[in-house]
């Protein structure tokens, strides 16, 4: 097989899938298998993978879709300028998530890995245990580890699924907090990551969960980054001050866990 025809092998399986694809399981595609199923030769190796890859990427970038790199593969997507005219077809909103998950949510992400306790801390109130628990359910927090202290209380982190469902390859492409910080104006932090978080939600929502409105597997931006059955996540009960928290700890240091 020459290179061409690997391209397009390559091409027709991003463009047919629902998700993205590891480099590992696109070398699935050219390795032969006997009767058994056990691998004939090696196929094509990483680098050559990934050097059809960006070579797809740059055939692609004149077009109204483009191939992207993200935490937990490579997909096709259409490109943000195409919004506006997709919108016409489907012309759902995207979910607007409550404060108090955007900023339980921006905690994790731009201080992780963190306690219940650090939550508590930073943003001066409990944090409802639904909230945690249905941001676990989305797949977007996870328990990463326990902090060696009275009680090990758990210790949250982003996972590779939030990245993706905000489009993202990696925790640095969010806005760095220093910038973020200055973004809020009179040291209004707080304010500041739930903004820049809700913008991310704002830009990808669109190319998330709208694969079925396309061309095989192609994610296009004309819904939201909700299915039509599911609802935004909201806090179902309201949070109590912060001096009727206990047990709250200290923050870790600043440092991202790169999932």
């Amino acid at each position: 097989m020459n290179t061409d025809e690997a391209k397009s092998v390559l091409e027709t399986a991003l463009l047919c899938a629902r998700e993205p694809l590891s480099i590992n399981s696109l070398k699935k595609l050219f390795v032969d298998v006997d009767d058994q199923g056990r691998p004939l030769g090696e196929g094509v190796d990483t680098n050559q993978i990934k050097l059809m890859l960006e070579e797809l990427r740059h055939d692609w970038q004149e077009k109204g879709v483009e191939l992207v790199s993200l935490a937990t593969g490579w997909r096709f997507q259409s490109r943000p300028e195409m919004k506006v005219y997709l919108d016409r077809l489907s012309p759902e909103k995207p979910p607007k998530y409550s404060r108090a998950t955007l900023e339980t949510l921006a905690i994790i992400a731009y201080r992780q890995p963190v306690t219940r306790g650090d939550i508590e801390e930073i943003r001066g109130v409990t944090v409802n245990s639904q909230t945690i628990k249905m941001l676990e359910d989305r797949g977007w927090i996870d328990v990463i580890g326990h902090r060696e202290t009275i009680g090990r209380p758990a210790l949250l982190g982003t996972t590779r699924q939030f990245l993706d469902d905000l489009g993202l390859n990696n925790l640095s492409q969010l806005p760095p907090l220093q910038e973020v910080a200055a973004m809020g104006g009179n040291g209004r932090e707080m304010e500041a990551l739930e903004a820049a978080l809700q913008e991310n939600f704002d830009k990808a929502a669109a190319q998330l969960a709208a694969s079925d409105e396309g061309a095989g597997g192609i994610a296009v931006a004309a819904g939201s980054n909700a299915s039509d059955d599911e609802a935004p996540i909201h806090d179902p009960a309201p949070e109590t001050p912060d001096d009727a928290a206990p047990g709250r700890h200290t923050p870790d240091q600043n440092d991202e866990h790169n999932n």
